[in-house]
């Protein structure tokens, strides 16, 4: 236990470590992630932790990672991971044990997996960040539920016409009924995808 405890304040000493460090706003034009912003598109910036390495930039539309290889390097991947594509998921937040200098929160995007450790005096700011991520994980599961629930309804409809007898001119009726799928799994796939998630931070996020 002692050498652990010595072996982290060494790597603290030394800057081996990377705890991360929630940026106020007024400073997220500051980050290096607020020149991968999408301000064409109304993209906006709610949170942002940066460690020595990384910088996790959260707005609207998704998370902007600026991915560093290491503190001496000025090497940086840009990474984005969208709402609309990816869903996020296994949100949980380590809080600090009585020798503990960091916390930690946890979250997935899709299959890319995340576990970022912050100092622990900004344990409550991270609280609001957590509760955003959770609330955003919800809302994204129920939505697919719904366009799930709206494809096996359309699937049940084409099983009932497929048994029944096609009058008249058979090419054009099921080129109508292509269209239609195609119209009806685009009008889902809009409807329960949502793009912009900024009204969740606001209702979170105390900036």
């Amino acid at each position: 236990m002692a050498g652990n405890i010595f072996g982290k304040m060494a790597a603290d000493t030394l800057g081996l470590s990377d705890i991360g460090k929630i940026i106020a706003p007024q400073d997220f034009n500051k980050v290096d992630g607020d020149d991968y912003i999408m301000h064409e598109d109304g993209e906006k910036i709610y949170f942002v932790i940066k460690s020595k390495t990384d910088e996790y930039v959260f707005t609207n539309l998704g998370l902007i990672h600026v991915d560093g290889e290491s503190a001496v390097s000025k090497k940086r991947v840009v990474k984005r991971h969208e709402f609309y594509s990816e869903n996020v998921h296994s949100v949980t937040l380590e809080t600090a044990g009585t020798v503990d200098l960091d916390v930690e929160i946890k979250f997935s995007f899709g299959n890319n997996s995340f576990s970022i450790d912050v100092d622990k005096k900004q344990i409550e700011q991270l609280k609001d960040l957590y509760k955003a991520l959770f609330e955003i994980g919800k809302i994204q599961h129920k939505n697919n539920k719904s366009y799930e629930n709206g494809i096996n309804s359309l699937n049940m409809a084409n099983e009932a016409v497929s048994k029944s007898r096609i009058e008249g001119n058979v090419a054009l009726t099921l080129e109508d009924i292509t269209k239609f799928n195609f119209s009806w799994m685009n009008n889902m796939k809009e409807q329960f995808s949502n793009k912009d998630f900024g009204q969740v931070f606001e209702k979170y996020i105390n900036n």
